[in-house]
């Protein structure tokens, strides 16, 4: 590695650590080497991550089903992973603050490998509800660390001032189009299976009933689940870290709790952001549910129906990775961040306000289906672009030391106001209402951005406006080196 000057924002001659290039070609070479090397890793993890999830989420509940299981002890197991994953964001999010990301995604990622070879396997209801409880448990570890890396990387090889959002925006872009292509071949293997050669009763017979067809998309998920690990141990280089020990990090949880409530409270960019972010989760939670029933009422059967929402699922997916890979352009075209977070959320609330004004028949006509369409992928293009956008200003607001802390507050808020929102919404008469009430939730998020955001902190962090409340760091004083889906894409 060699140490080349640059100038900081105040003149004074500053040393930052550049790869060297085989080229020598000095350290502007060095740096932009390493910022595609810092992304492109990013992306890859961010793949290999919701992989995974996107193979499983197709074939999932008719797996639970073919193995005896009934609807409300299926809804009882997803409500185990909503809750495994509510207590344990704050908790844990600060774990890659103090331990690093690596090791953080690293179990994250054997987790979830533990849990799809669980719900591929198992038939006895206690065992998947731990499978759900680990799943929930890697989805709270893996909510941060993996962006939080990904800025640490490009602050330390750019300054506090390099962009965040092309790398963020790429890594949303590939969380779309690894769910996107997971449905696909989630709901595509089984359906092969049972159509080649009997291959699908020749794999149930040969297993003694324990490998049916649609368990393969779900093993072929825990597969992929240990290539992001062997991946994330390989690719993901950091500094190394103060060694800490089980009690210290312990006794860091409460504060990490408690700084996690507290990021907001200071700082009202960053509030805006966990409110819109509880505005989206609204939104998601809107579609995830009630999107299955509205498919059916369309096609008129079940069967046809679940083909529909799947291609609905994987066209909203791949709506959120062009709009995510657009955030940038769109910051670029409306003159701002908080412009963009008020068009991409603006976006989504039409998406929502047209899928309202089409609940109010029945009428199967391919005009109701083309307008189904159009709103449901303008909610997740909205959305998707204006996520990066978010995040770039959450991490310009946030010191490092605390930013795998805010993610998880942030991803804690989306969750939570989700979950609130399936409830009302459940509850309501089918029809426009429901649609319109998550309508006004999500423009009232949008409603947030009207207004100019205060200035962002200096270069370093220094001379900050009323930040948010530095996480505390642990009694030993460790240094401070320099992450959803989806869906929250996540069905």
């Amino acid at each position: 590695m060699s140490r080349a000057p640059q100038r900081g924002g105040d003149g004074v001659p500053k040393r930052t650590t550049a790869p060297r290039t085989a080229s020598g070609t000095g350290s502007g070479a060095g740096t932009e080497a390493a910022l595609r090397v810092a992304r492109r890793r990013y992306v890859t993890v961010c793949a290999l991550f919701w992989l995974p999830p996107g193979l499983a989420m197709a074939p999932l509940v008719l797996l639970f089903t073919e193995r005896g299981m009934a609807l409300t002890a299926i809804a009882g197991f997803f409500a185990a992973h909503s809750l495994t994953v509510a207590a344990l964001e704050l908790p844990t999010g600060g774990l890659s603050d103090a331990l690093g990301r690596r090791p953080v995604l690293a179990v994250a990622g054997a987790l979830n490998a533990i849990a799809l070879v669980i719900h591929g396997l198992a038939g006895t209801a206690w065992v998947l509800v731990l499978g759900m409880v680990l799943m929930g448990a890697a989805r709270a570890l893996a909510s941060g660390p993996a962006e939080a890396w990904y800025v640490d990387s490009v602050q330390a090889a750019a300054g506090p001032d390099a962009d965040l959002r092309t790398g963020l925006a790429r890594g949303s872009s590939a969380t779309a189009a690894a769910l996107a292509v997971g449905i696909v071949l989630g709901g595509a293997v089984p359906w092969l299976l049972d159509r080649t050669a009997g291959l699908g009763p020749l794999l149930t017979e040969s297993t003694s009933g324990l490998v049916l067809p649609l368990s393969v998309p779900v093993l072929l998920g825990a597969a992929v689940e240990l290539v992001f690990l062997c991946y994330v141990l390989s690719a993901l280089r950091e500094p190394p870290r103060p060694p800490v020990t089980s009690r210290s990090v312990l006794r860091g949880v409460p504060g990490a709790v408690l700084s996690g409530v507290r990021l907001g409270g200071r700082d009202a960019t960053v509030r805006r952001i966990l409110l819109t972010a509880a505005a989206a989760g609204s939104a998601v939670a809107a579609l995830e549910l009630l999107m299955p029933g509205r498919a059916v009422t369309l096609t008129g059967a079940p069967e046809s129906g679940a083909l529909l929402f799947a291609a609905l699922a994987c066209g909203g997916f791949v709506s959120s990775g062009i709009g995510s890979h657009l955030a940038p352009f769109l910051a670029r075209l409306t003159g701002s961040g908080e412009r963009a977070v008020l068009a991409g959320l603006g976006t989504g609330t039409a998406g929502l306000l047209l899928l309202g004004v089409t609940a109010t028949g029945t009428q199967r006509h391919p005009v109701s289906f083309a307008l189904v369409a159009v709103g449901f992928g303008l909610v997740y293009l909205g959305l998707g672009a204006a996520g990066p956008n978010e995040n770039e200003l959450l991490h310009r607001r946030i010191p490092g030391d605390a930013r795998a802390t805010a993610l998880s507050v942030q991803s804690l808020a989306q969750q939570s106001v989700g979950a609130v929102t399936g409830v009302v919404v459940g509850a309501l008469d089918p029809g426009p209402w429901p649609w319109l009430l998550t309508a006004a939730v999500l423009l009232t998020g949008a409603l947030l951005w009207t207004r100019r955001g205060d200035r962002p902190p200096a270069a370093g962090g220094r001379d900050r406006p009323a930040g948010p409340a530095e996480v505390p760091r642990n009694r030993e004083r460790r240094e401070t080196p320099a992450t959803t889906t989806a869906p929250t894409v996540e069905a």
